[in-house]
């Protein structure tokens, strides 16, 4: 359970990291376009300012030149009636055009107050302007940066994400091959001695039990080995697999848990399933319930239909799950209990979403007041 915890913490930790840098990058950008933007409306308000001395002075030279060197800033002026006198650094589509000029002016006008020129005739004219190609290139440029970095990011997570399931996926299918291949040999000799047993020794408890635990170790073995392999889904009696699994849980666990079946379905009878598997991933569930509870309670098996899924879901009056945990219950080596493995729920979320493309989550849960775990599977293959 401390990995998960660890593993979130070093997450949050790198999330808030990267937060700071994008946040700096962000705000180191904005003041450099600001400072960029008080420059070039210090070259708007220079143009200006050429503009109107050239109709005073003899130093034309200079003054054109002055003119000339504004080479970025887009600008437009205006006379008192708002007829265009001049305008430059605006695209050859617009300038061209007397409509697109005026609609670009009317945007200049909204983005930035205009700079007057009085003249000494008395006539005031308007220059308009609005920020360069490249200050509004270097204005983007931090979000397209970021999103290029976090895109990068997201695809390296989803691929390292990809290569550890796979890795993990090799590791579940070898560890089953092996743990069925072990069971075996011991099952397949403890087979034969039961045999022997019973027919030397018939009625004794001995030869009445052995049998029953020879199954036992047949049907964990038989398991693992379909973990380990691809299994074959084929349409089952659903209620059937609940109540059976039921009866064989009733006597293995405390007689004070009241474990009941409620089929509510309607026509739900056969659907796709491997019943071997599923039946595993309910005594999962219902042996998770048992533990949780402190000696007595009521579990619930309750089957229901809805569109096209059938729903199992194993409800109990147990302890409760925290909502912090409804997701982490299911990784491997998560438990709550001293020697517990912490692999019954990844095992079940492993067979239900992988095996059978349904799903299996915590419905609803409350500290103290039970919990309700549900499966969904598919009606049809």
């Amino acid at each position: 359970m401390d990995i998960y915890r660890k593993r979130l913490l070093w997450k949050v930790l790198l999330l808030i990291f990267a937060v700071v840098i994008g946040l700096g990058s962000l705000f180191y950008t904005n003041d450099l376009v600001d400072k960029l933007k008080e420059e070039e409306r210090k070259k708007a308000e220079q143009w200006a300012e050429a503009t109107r001395r050239l109709v005073i002075s003899d130093d034309f030279e200079f003054l054109f030149s002055i003119i000339e060197d504004n080479t970025t800033v887009p600008v437009i002026l205006i006379d008192e009636e708002e007829s265009i006198l001049s305008q430059r650094n605006l695209p050859a589509s617009i300038a061209t055009d007397t409509l697109a000029m005026v609609r670009e002016l009317k945007r200049m006008a909204k983005r930035n107050a205009p700079i007057s020129i009085e003249l000494p005739n008395g006539v005031v004219n308007h220059l308009y302007y609005r920020e360069s190609t490249l200050l509004r290139q270097l204005r983007v440029y931090p979000y397209i940066q970021l999103g290029v970095i976090l895109l990068f990011i997201g695809v390296a997570y989803v691929a390292f994400s990809a290569s550890r399931m796979a890795e993990q996926n090799q590791v579940w299918v070898g560890l089953s091959r092996e743990t069925a291949h072990q069971l075996g040999t011991p099952t397949s000799s403890l087979s034969a001695w039961s045999e022997i047993i019973s027919s030397r020794y018939p009625g004794t408890d001995i030869a009445e039990e052995l049998p029953a635990d020879v199954e036992r170790l047949s049907r964990v073995a038989e398991r693992f080995s379909l973990i380990g392999s691809k299994p074959k889904l084929q349409y089952e009696n659903l209620p059937l697999l609940a109540e059976s699994t039921a009866s064989y849980l009733r006597k293995r666990i405390a007689s004070t848990i009241d474990l009941r079946v409620e089929d509510e379905t309607t026509g739900c009878t056969a659907i796709p399933f491997n019943p071997v598997l599923l039946g595993w991933v309910i005594e999962n569930l219902v042996k998770n319930s048992a533990d949780a509870m402190k000696g007595s309670g009521v579990i619930t098996i309750r089957l229901t239909e809805h569109h096209s899924e059938a729903v199992i879901d194993v409800e109990d009056t147990g302890r409760g799950i925290p909502r912090k945990d409804f997701k982490t219950i299911f990784k491997p080596g998560y438990t709550t209990r001293e020697r517990g493995w912490g692999l019954g729920l990844s095992l079940s979320k492993r067979i239900v979403e992988q095996y059978h493309r349904g799903k299996i989550f915590v419905l609803r849960s409350e500290p103290g007041h039970g919990s309700c775990m549900r499966i969904l599977l598919n009606k049809k293959d």
